[in-house]
């Protein structure tokens, strides 16, 4: 993400945003504004009055959204995954099919993902009564919102029964510093696992949510893709090289390793409303 940052710099399709911000409405309130207008992505480095900043507005027009993917046009990607599935116009009857085997036609080895033992999201590692998701400036959007919400996290939980992994972008309602608000619709992946978690009269649900990180993984964290195709391979496929992942320090899942902030824990299965879990972090951890 730092590079992408850079890059959109380059570009002249960053704005550095200095002067003081509010997390509180303003922020939701000027990207608004800059988005309608077809602006820059925008950088807001003072906001709260802490050192946090916060990025918004990357994916805003089709030309970011192209560099994202690491393509000057959209067109190119649309064209490059069309000749690696061998399709002319729509989609045939065996589309699902093909594209579960695009790792091996795009080159199985250089697109799944690659754990690393370091990573620059473990370099500060908070726990106990520090693991408080409060320090960071997390967003009330719009003003009869029940409070504030992460917005874009990749959301990343464990299968109980079959062990595959799913990635999905949830909206997470901030209660206090340990504990929100997962919301998984009912037909999504994640809400599966919370539900199996539920027959199989699970203590806790091992979750982990990461926070920024490359671009590219964030998109395909958000891609409607079949339940058995691993969002992370996805990416590595449409960035020509793996992503790297990093094992969490206190329960059984990977994160991306390059992500700015990682938070660990769990939901507990029938302790919520439906479409809903109570999610509770062990530990916080990100990068310098």
């Amino acid at each position: 993400m730092r590079e992408f940052v850079r890059f959109l710099d380059r570009k002249g399709e960053l704005r550095r945003v200095k002067s003081p911000v509010s997390s509180e409405l303003e922020i939701t309130e000027i990207a608004s504004r800059v988005i309608a207008e077809g602006g820059p992505a925008l950088l807001f480095e003072n906001v709260d009055g802490g050192d946090t900043p916060v990025l918004i507005n990357i994916f805003g027009t089709h030309q970011r959204v192209a560099w994202a993917l690491g393509v000057d046009h959209i067109d190119e990607l649309t064209n490059r995954v069309r000749k690696l599935l061998g399709l002319t116009q729509g989609p045939p009857a065996g589309i699902v099919n093909k594209l579960r085997a695009v790792g091996d036609l795009a080159g199985l080895a250089r697109s799944q993902p690659k754990i690393v033992k370091n990573a620059p999201c473990q370099e500060v590692v908070l726990t106990g009564e520090d693991a408080d998701v409060n320090r960071f400036p997390i967003l009330k959007c719009w003003p009869l919102d029940g409070g504030r919400y992460i917005t874009l996290p990749l959301v990343i939980s464990r299968d109980p029964t079959s062990g595959r992994r799913n990635v999905g972008t949830y909206r997470m309602q901030v209660y206090d510093g340990k504990t929100m608000g997962m919301h998984w619709q009912s037909h999504k992946v994640g809400a599966r696992h919370y539900r199996d978690g539920e027959e199989r009269r699970l203590e806790r649900l091992d979750v982990a949510v990461a926070l920024g990180g490359d671009p590219t993984t964030i998109w395909t964290g958000s891609m409607p893709l079949p339940p058995d195709m691993d969002e992370i391979a996805v990416s590595g496929v449409i960035r020509g090289k793996a992503v790297e992942m990093v094992k969490c320090k206190t329960i059984d899942l990977e994160v991306p390793a390059h992500s700015e902030i990682v938070l660990e824990g769990y939901v507990d299965p029938g302790r919520a409303a439906p479409g809903r879990a109570l999610w509770r972090p062990y530990r916080l951890l990100f990068a310098r």
